[in-house]
């Protein structure tokens, strides 16, 4: 089974994942750093990091309900449909602390904050572990990285998968 959206033969997804879970790691990075006494802005940067990871998060569900479509009902099935909801409660997550934040004027990490964010981090680590297992399931097909025949044609690919 192969991804429908690839990128010279890799699959789109696992390449998007990357960014919103290395935004909210940064946002909560921030967060700790502006509870622990860092400079005032920072509670600031934590925010508007969250907020351009939710922006990802969107894109990379997008790219996983493509993916979705063509996934056989199987083990892999119910794999990815786990990994596409963890990703989403950690998202929601997120989402709810950039909401409790938007209302405030200085827009600063809480306490509160900080533990919904590592809870947050948490669940998006079992989603981490839950790709991890889904690659290693669902593309089997890609094109070898690195080599001459990877770099022929077009670099951009929507097609329908091979069942």
């Amino acid at each position: 089974m192969q991804s429908r959206l690839r990128v010279q033969g890799h699959p789109i997804q696992p390449m998007l994942v990357t960014f919103p879970l290395g935004l909210f790691v940064s946002a909560t990075v921030f967060d700790l750093t502006d509870l622990l006494g860092g400079p005032a802005f920072l509670g600031e940067v934590g925010y508007w990091t969250g907020v351009a990871a939710l922006v990802a998060a969107a894109l990379t569900a997008v790219a996983g309900m493509v993916d979705l479509w063509d996934v056989p009902g199987d083990r892999t099935r119910r794999t990815a449909i786990a990994f596409n909801l963890v990703n989403t409660v950690m998202a929601a997550m997120f989402l709810l602390t950039c909401l409790v934040r938007s209302h405030s004027p200085q827009r600063g990490a809480s306490v509160a904050i900080l533990i919904t964010e590592l809870v947050a981090l948490a669940v998006g680590g079992v989603g981490v572990h839950l790709g991890a297992r889904l690659m290693r399931q669902f593309d089997t097909g890609r094109a070898e990285a690195g080599t001459l025949d990877s770099l022929a044609g077009s670099t951009i690919e929507i097609v329908r998968p091979r069942p």
